[in-house]
């Protein structure tokens, strides 16, 4: 297995950077996600990465090998697309065979590894069968026991569970990071969806314009966002007025609501109470002349609160954090 590093990586359409002099350190065995909204860049440095495209400055390095003007082949890289890419006319068995074939490695062992392939993603029992017979989720088990069974050195991954339906991919999502930590490939997933980056990583990659955000373990991107755009875009966002003219960040889940006149806290309203199964996401104006808005999320246990009851909202101050 090896480790992944990116020295002011760029890549320029005209005078677009879709990839803006990125630096990145992934070590080996880390599991990191390249998050951002959709012309963020995150498929562009994806493909840099595995050699797809070349970059127009900065250089990428595999296990210490400067591969920058490698080819993918040239890489040992393991890749999932959202699509799947199956051979429709070959059976799930030849599917995942074919990348040892390019490698020469055929007969009883490339037969032995295929099937083990399979069985690491619970797929053994089914290898005679086509990628039609088979439910979206085992054809995205078929994509990845095809990247895996040449035991790639790293393991990109671009959207590989959007196309799966919410249930599907959340349990995918944890066989996703079993696997990953059975193998200890070095990973790079990248997704635009939050609760996966959030579920998945050891750290995430905030991407914008092409720039990166913020590299940081979860907790500390989604509690202590470097700037406004990670704090809106990993999920809801509070910003209260601090001294000096800062703002500060409250995460909903951090809003505590009580009854008027109960501990000090600030007049609200309920504006709307949305019902989430184990969360209530309440949706409220604070009173005064700004009549700002704001967001608060708690178990729901007995009764919620009712869009128009008065609330009082408060929450600790070790709960704020600044943002630029």
């Amino acid at each position: 297995m090896s480790d992944i590093r990116l020295e002011g990586v760029t890549r320029r359409y005209g005078t677009v950077a879709a990839a803006d002099e990125v630096d990145l350190a992934v070590a080996q065995g880390e599991f990191v996600t390249i998050l951002g909204p959709s012309g963020s860049g995150k498929t562009t440095l994806l493909s840099l990465i595995a050699g797809l495209n070349r970059p127009t400055a900065g250089r990428i390095f595999i296990g210490g090998r400067d591969v920058t003007e490698a080819t993918a082949q040239e890489r040992n890289i393991g890749l999932v697309f959202q699509s799947y890419a199956l051979f429709p006319h070959m059976t799930v068995l030849e599917n995942v065979l074919f990348p040892l074939g390019v490698r020469k490695i055929t007969g009883p062992p490339a037969r032995a590894k295929a099937l083990e392939a399979l069985k690491l993603v619970r797929l053994d029992g089914l290898h005679d069968r086509r990628p039609s017979q088979l439910s979206g989720g085992q054809q995205q088990r078929v994509a990845l026991a095809r990247a895996i069974v040449f035991k790639p050195d790293i393991l990109l991954l671009d959207e590989p569970l959007g196309a799966l339906d919410r249930k599907l991919r959340e349990e995918l999502q944890v066989e996703l990071k079993q696997l990953q930590r059975t193998l200890g490939v070095t990973t790079l997933l990248v997704t635009h969806d939050q609760e996966e980056a959030l579920s998945l990583s050891d750290r995430i990659m905030v991407l914008n314009h092409g720039r990166t955000q913020q590299v940081a373990a979860p907790t500390e991107a989604y509690l202590k966002p470097a700037n406004r755009f990670v704090a809106e875009f990993l999920g809801i966002a509070n910003f209260v007025g601090l001294d000096g003219g800062r703002t500060g960040l409250v995460r909903p889940e951090r809003v505590r609501l009580e009854p008027i006149g109960v501990n000090g806290g600030r007049p609200a309203r309920v504006v709307e109470a949305i019902y989430l199964g184990q969360m209530v996401r309440y949706h409220l104006v604070l009173d005064g002349k700004d009549a700002a808005p704001m967001v608060a999320a708690a178990p729901f246990v007995g009764r919620a609160w009712q869009a128009g009851e008065p609330v009082a909202v408060s929450w600790d101050a070790a709960d704020i954090w600044p943002v630029a």
